[in-house]
């Protein structure tokens, strides 16, 4: 029963793992709110989710835009009095260049998006959290925020960032009945994956990880990562000396 009658703000909503999970925490009884840049997918998922008897409200803007973001959680309070939970999901992958490549603006664009974004998110819901000493922030991170991977400058860069921001708030509301949860997936087989052409190291289908977010939502876990066997290298990898995390990492191909 964790997710019946929830209000839920799930950022980047339209495709891929926000449009999955706007779906299965509708089946249990959540109300959705979801943002996306693309209104027409936004009104399909809606419609989708209202068809079967769940409530779905949807806000086409861009995530980066600070003030429609906060309009948005405005409307979804006015209507249903609260928001529950926050899932910030909204992100982009980036256009995969080596960094002799890089573009600052594409870089920024990506930066915008994925950690600019969740603080707009989090801006937007936080403070009437705490007026009303409960809530949960959930971040979908990523495996790639631990270190620094091939063609991936902007990417892993924009999710270190967004760990470490959701850490960071973490231990500003610490007792104040806020729980904060960071979640850091490997490669599921989504829209954002599905162009590259090199294999990906324990690539999850879509429905097998959807699980695996919402237990550790519904636990309040402070930190999830899966597959298991992923995490656990990318964890190891943390510690390793740089000229040999150099030398397994610079092998990677699975950005192309």
């Amino acid at each position: 029963m964790f997710w019946k009658d929830k209000v839920i703000f799930l950022t980047g909503a339209s495709s891929g793992i926000g449009e999955a999970l706007a779906i299965e925490t509708a089946k249990r009884g959540a109300i959705l709110g979801l943002l996306a840049r693309r209104e027409q997918l936004l009104r399909n998922i809606s419609q989708k989710i209202e068809s079967k008897g769940g409530i779905a409200r949807h806000f086409a803007c861009d995530i980066s835009d600070e003030l429609s973001v906060r309009d948005a959680a405005q409307a979804l309070r006015n209507e249903f009095g609260k928001i529950d939970i926050l899932i910030a999901n909204a992100g982009i992958g980036g256009n995969s260049k080596n960094a002799k490549e890089l573009r600052p603006g594409d870089f920024r664009r990506v930066i915008d998006t994925n950690l600019v974004g969740a603080v707009n998110a989090v801006s937007a819901v936080l403070p009437q959290m705490l007026e009303r000493g409960s809530g949960q922030l959930v971040a979908i991170s990523s495996l790639a925020g631990f270190r620094g991977l091939p063609k991936s400058a902007a990417y892993c860069a924009s999710k270190a960032g967004m760990t470490a921001l959701f850490e960071s708030v973490r231990l500003d509301v610490k007792s104040k009945g806020i729980d904060v949860t960071i979640i850091q997936p490997g490669f599921i087989k989504t829209p954002l994956t599905s162009a590259r052409s090199s294999k990906m190291p324990f690539l999850m289908e879509l429905e097998d990880s959807i699980p695996l977010f919402l237990r550790a939502i519904e636990k309040r876990k402070k930190f999830a990562a899966f597959p298991w066997q992923l995490a656990t290298v990318v964890r190891a990898g943390r510690h390793f000396p740089a000229w040999l995390y150099d030398k397994i990492a610079g092998r990677a191909k699975y950005r192309e």
